[in-house]
């Protein structure tokens, strides 16, 4: 049986087994079209409500005026991560509606593709929380992922016990391979 070639620019979705994901999405022409404070909060709480209402559970998340990241568990009792594709059209659908809006530019698009990985080690779903945590910091940011308002770091560290983060932030990152080239 023949496979599809894989596209970078149009991957294969992979989704017939539940589990654990790294998913990234950029806009069309990595085009900084959340910019600002408001456009920012519009996208992070559009990320949690789609997530929630799709029965995602994320457990790291950074948003950015081109592109945002997520480590997610696909819905708890689905046989499949096949909902990943309508949370994320739903998702996009809403986000690019407002955003067009606020900007009187009714059709135009904001979304070019997603990426996603199923995460099947522990020590590469600890690496890839760590990694989408110090997102800010790597495109330069802030000097420190906590004050980041659009990404889950400061939540994490409240939230998880002190041996958790230490785990997390532990482990080195510069090797991980996520599509990020923002």
């Amino acid at each position: 049986m023949e496979t599809a070639p894989h596209w970078p620019h149009a991957p294969l979705h992979r989704l017939s087994e539940a589990g654990t994901f790294i998913v990234t999405a950029g806009t069309y022409e990595k085009r900084a079209l959340f910019a600002d404070g408001e456009r920012l909060r519009g996208l992070h709480a559009g990320l949690l409500k789609y997530a929630a209402k799709y029965g995602w559970r994320l457990d790291a998340w950074a948003v950015f005026p081109n592109h945002y990241h997520f480590v997610g568990h696909s819905p708890e009792h689905a046989a499949d991560a096949a909902s990943l594709a309508a949370f994320l059209k739903h998702f996009h659908g809403r986000a690019s509606a407002w955003l067009n809006k606020l900007d009187g530019m009714p059709g135009r698009k904001v979304w070019h593709n997603y990426w996603e990985t199923r995460l099947t080690f522990e020590k590469s779903y600890f690496a890839r929380l760590n990694y989408v945590h110090q997102n800010p910091v790597k495109h330069g940011l802030v000097p420190v992922a906590n004050q980041y308002r659009w990404c889950s770091a400061a939540w994490f560290e409240r939230t998880a016990s002190p041996a958790m983060v230490k785990t997390v932030y532990g482990l080195k990152i510069d090797h991980v391979d996520v599509v990020d080239d923002f």
